[in-house]
């Protein structure tokens, strides 16, 4: 079986590849993820997440390496077609929360799949609907206090305290986490790598 390597350093996607039981490893892709252009929020995904992948891609080739597949994403939060990255300070975050506030909103993720020995590549974007229930500025304050949102798309994580603050979501709940498991899974077995069912 090939090595699969996670173009990222995220935590979090690390912890829910190994949640599916998949063996890999780490190289971080250190992309500019600025894009020069003005494109919509799922072109921005999916072009970030392939950039990631080619970059990782690159830099094994060169070292004479292909036997290895690589796995990137790239997630955002979009309110009413803006995407909200991570907040610049507690002040961002207290103007991103607020906009959310008792609103629906998109969790878009770029997922990218490339084999490093052929030219077979998919990629795809996955979108969760979310739903913020209402916040009192106090209650927002006080989860910013926590430090949770401040490196985090949107300014709130899920899997965390950000949970008392989702009313529901409609589509995959760990899209919003970083990484869409069931698509992933279907992806990553048509380059041959195997979940713990697979």
């Amino acid at each position: 079986m090939k090595q699969l390597i996670l173009a990222s350093q995220s935590p979090r996607r690390e912890m829910l590849l190994k949640q599916i039981g998949v063996s890999f490893k780490t190289h971080p892709s250190n992309i500019d993820e600025n894009m020069t252009e003005n494109v919509g929020p799922e072109d921005y995904v999916r072009s970030v997440a392939e950039r990631k992948a080619f970059k990782v891609k690159e830099y094994f080739c060169s070292r004479g390496h292909n036997f290895f597949v690589v796995l990137a994403a790239d997630t955002v939060v979009v309110h009413e077609g803006v995407i909200l990255g991570k907040p610049a300070d507690e002040g961002h975050a207290f103007e991103m929360l607020s906009r959310l506030s008792g609103r629906w909103h998109e969790v878009m993720t770029g997922v990218s799949v490339l084999d490093g020995d052929e030219d077979k590549k998919l990629t795809c974007v996955e979108i969760t609907k979310v739903k913020m229930r209402d916040l009192s500025p106090d209650e927002i304050w006080k989860y910013i206090r926590t430090g949770e949102p401040l490196d985090k798309a949107g300014a709130y994580g899920i899997q965390g305290i950000g949970a008392l603050m989702v009313e529901r979501i409609e589509g995959c709940f760990y899209n919003v986490v970083g990484l869409p498991l069931h698509r992933v899974s279907v992806m990553l077995s048509q380059f041959g790598i195997k979940t713990v069912l697979g």
